[in-house]
């Protein structure tokens, strides 16, 4: 919402549960209980902090200034447009384009998979508003600043997660969340909520694209965002150590990881977020966005995830695991169109045996 003062309605699920709107005034300011941080701009130090202690990327190549440059103009034009508008056209566009590129038959091989009772017609169905979906987030991350300022676009439901974040604020936590709805909202609310994020993610091979995206989304990370690699546990162990909170996405194969039964076959499973909570003693949350509608609306919802802590850690990390995924699973197949089915999970052959106790960073 451009200008005026923040409001919020009182909301109620299906089950008639009271849902807590979260309400963020223009200017970044978040109205919500606990709320006392402003969200827009919260602090950014610390983004880079990683950076120091890796390789430095080589000197962009010529293929690098052009991806920028296309990024670039890309980012331009959808920001001529209103937030609901450029979410609209760039998620029909990739409704359009996308089915006929080499990708969709590999998502058709996983919604199969996963609904074999379902016809070709469902699975095409499921992946063509999946290629939507997919489009509207790219659309919706280079607005975040707007949706982050909009009051009303997103509701929070994390009632069952509010023992988890009472002793986050206390000692810090593990938020996992999956490629669904819109992830890069799932953060939103963090700093509000009275955590300290930190967020992990994959770098990417052009050093102009990241550096242009990290601009974009350092600022709901207060504690930082780290590139997976050889300082990444250390950052995160200090983080948590200093109360904060990481939050990464655990929805991605991970052959260091465990295999567990997942949508329809034996998939890779990171270990690393019931890793950290079993090791640290935090609470382990998992989150996911839904959209709501109409245009860049969300709800996101949020829940602990029971760590064991008996003799036995490694079966802890891995009885975590297995909780966590049967909960994006369960989320997956509630909403299938809203997930990303072109992520390679399952086990292929030739892939390595793990081995016991891996973390899976």
């Amino acid at each position: 919402m451009q200008g005026g003062s923040a409001r919020a309605n009182h909301c109620a699920d299906a089950s008639g549960r009271a849902i807590t709107p979260l309400v963020i005034a223009a200017g970044g300011s978040v109205n919500a209980p606990g709320a006392h941080a402003n969200l827009a701009g919260a602090p950014s130090a610390g983004v880079f902090l990683s950076r120091p202690a890796l390789t430095q990327p080589a000197a962009p190549s010529l293929k690098h200034r052009l991806e920028y440059l296309g990024l670039v103009v890309a980012r331009g034009l959808l920001r001529l447009m209103p937030i609901d508008m450029a979410s609209w056209v760039m998620g029909k566009l990739w409704r359009l384009i996308a089915p006929r590129l080499h990708r969709h038959p590999r998502a058709l091989a996983h919604i199969a998979r996963a609904f074999p009772d379902k016809p070709a017609a469902e699975h095409e169905r499921i992946a063509r508003a999946m290629w939507e979906t997919l489009g509207r987030v790219a659309a919706e991350g280079f607005m975040l600043d707007r949706i982050a300022a909009d009051a009303g676009r997103i509701v929070l439901d994390v009632a069952a997660a509010d023992g988890a974040f009472a002793k986050a604020r206390e000692k810090g936590a593990i938020v996992a969340s999956l490629h669904s709805g819109n992830w890069e909202v799932c953060v939103m609310p963090a700093v509000g909520l009275g955590l300290n994020p930190a967020g992990v993610y994959q770098r990417v091979q052009n050093p102009l694209v990241e550096a242009e995206l990290l601009e974009i989304r350092h600022r709901f990370y207060s504690g930082g965002l780290y590139p997976k690699g050889p300082n990444t546990v250390r950052a995160i162990l200090s983080h948590i150590r200093k109360r904060g909170t990481v939050t990464l996405l655990a929805d991605h194969r991970d052959i260091r990881g465990l295999v567990i039964d997942f949508l329809g076959g034996p998939a890779w499973a990171t270990r690393a977020p019931a890793h950290f909570a079993r090791s640290f003693e935090v609470p382990l949350v998992v989150g996911r966005v839904i959209r709501t509608g109409p245009g860049a609306r969300f709800r996101i919802e949020a829940e602990e995830i029971a760590v064991p802590r008996t003799t036995d850690r490694d079966a802890d990390i891995d009885a975590a695991t297995i909780a966590m995924n049967a909960r994006f699973e369960d989320w997956i197949r509630e909403r299938p169109s809203e997930w990303m089915w072109i992520h390679q999970r399952w086990v292929k052959s030739g892939d390595p045996l793990p081995e016991k106790g891996q973390g899976g960073l």
